[in-house]
């Protein structure tokens, strides 16, 4: 077998020497990218099982601590990237469906180690993920796998061992480039996010008034180092977002496709929506919802407000394209209809899109497929643009005259019944 490795390592090697990616006419450009990043995957995926056969030599004497560094080396990854791996690999022995996946060039390494650790802790879910895995971003990934292991364990026992392996690390790397890294419970990070986010959106306001224009991350991180020198005086309050079903929230506990989570940041437990509602802060927002329906807003310690942005929240923790894991903080709120045309906002009429996807729809004509939440987003020309079921419904309605809209702002879910409640 190894001859034929090396047989096929040199055929390979000798290909890629005189691959002329100018060749490739333009139509043919998305196949070779896919066919290159299965055998990338593939080959990835064989690599890994080998270190995990060498770590599983002789584990006495270090030999999984060699099959590490030794993958490390030959991939050219990190020691904590190459340790996934080789966990994965070993879980994967008994996981066919992901071993599968993995050898047909369908999962990355980070995306064989997302899939293989939750479907460990959860395998009625595997297939879920691995559909997941083709479809959606590595964050979508992540998410899913979130709420696969939540599934299946004590949420509040979750929360604390999540809070017990909280931490917050920096380095310089040998660029000089300083880093940090911290990793908490998601109402922390939630707190943390939406307390820079106010002061990240100053400085982007005074930095268009002086003619700079720098990615929102570049403003996230002066933010930071803005409330690190000044000690966050002037920092508005924070806000953090749940999403709750109304049964899981009074039951304690989620079950089949119920939620309780921080929206964008993953799930928690009720118990953490408690506390916070226990120490009588008016900064929680919650959604309530009723399985997929959204019966309410509430705003604890203010009057309700923004109900729309508050549901769109919900709806779209990140951009609402398919495939796309782009948070909310960097999204923009997207009328279906152009507002100048309609003169009026319906919640069922926006969206949230990141700002590349809102270039594409503005500047080039692509849509997002009709519906709700998560969904396709197609070029003008794919039947499933909204402007075919345009076309048909306007020739449906030829020869009539229909009033133009009467009302002047979309209702508000009804929060009533949720104040009710809490």
């Amino acid at each position: 077998m190894c001859q034929e490795l090396g047989a096929i390592r040199g055929a390979f090697l000798g290909f890629a020497s005189g691959f002329d990616v100018g060749a490739l006419v333009p139509d043919d450009l998305p196949r070779a990218l896919e066919d290159l990043g299965a055998i990338e995957k593939a080959a990835a995926a064989l690599a890994s099982m080998v270190a995990a056969r060498i770590g599983g030599l002789d584990r006495r004497n270090g030999a999984r601590k060699q099959a590490v560094r030794r993958l490390a080396k030959a991939s050219g990854t990190s020691i904590k990237e190459a340790d996934k791996a080789v966990a994965a690999a070993e879980q994967m022995k008994d996981q066919p469906q992901v071993q599968a996946a993995a050898r047909a060039g369908n999962l990355s390494r980070q995306q064989a180690a997302i899939v293989s650790d939750a479907a460990a802790a959860n395998p009625g879910a595997t297939e879920q993920l691995l559909d997941k895995a083709t479809s959606g971003s590595l964050s979508e990934l992540a998410g899913e796998a979130a709420k696969a292991k939540a599934a299946v364990s004590d949420p509040e026992a979750r929360r604390q061992e999540i809070h017990n392996g909280r931490s917050l690390r920096s380095y310089t790397d040998a660029s000089g480039i300083w880093h940090l890294h911290a990793q908490g419970s998601p109402e922390d990070g939630a707190k943390v996010m939406a307390t820079l986010q106010p002061i990240s959106d100053r400085l982007f306001d005074e930095a268009r008034r002086e003619g700079r224009r720098e990615p929102p991350e570049a403003y996230a991180f002066d933010a930071l180092v803005w409330l690190a020198a000044t000690g966050g005086g002037g920092v508005p309050p924070t806000e953090v977002l749940f999403r709750l079903d109304m049964d899981a929230f009074f039951r304690g506990y989620p079950t089949d496709d119920e939620v309780i989570e921080v929206a964008g940041f993953g799930p928690t437990s009720a118990q953490a929506v408690a506390d916070i509602m226990e120490h009588g802060s008016p900064f929680l927002k919650a959604v309530i919802t009723k399985g997929k329906d959204v019966v309410g807003v509430v705003h604890l310690g203010r009057r309700p407000n923004a109900f729309q942005k508050t549901a769109l929240d919900w709806l779209y923790p990140t951009c609402a394209v398919e495939g796309c894991g782009v948070r909310t903080d960097w999204c923009e709120t997207d009328h279906r209809e152009p507002w100048a045309e309609t003169r009026f906002t319906v919640l069922d009429l926006l969206d949230r899109l990141c700002r590349a996807h809102h270039k594409m729809k503005t500047n080039e004509g692509w849509g997002l497929v009709e519906g709700k939440g998560k969904r396709p987003f197609v070029p003008p020309q794919d039947p499933r643009h909204p402007r075919f079921n345009k076309e048909k419904k306007g020739k449906e309605n030829m020869g009539t005259s229909p009033r133009p809209p009467s009302h002047r702002g979309a209702e508000a879910p009804d929060g009533d019944l949720v104040r009710n409640y809490l």
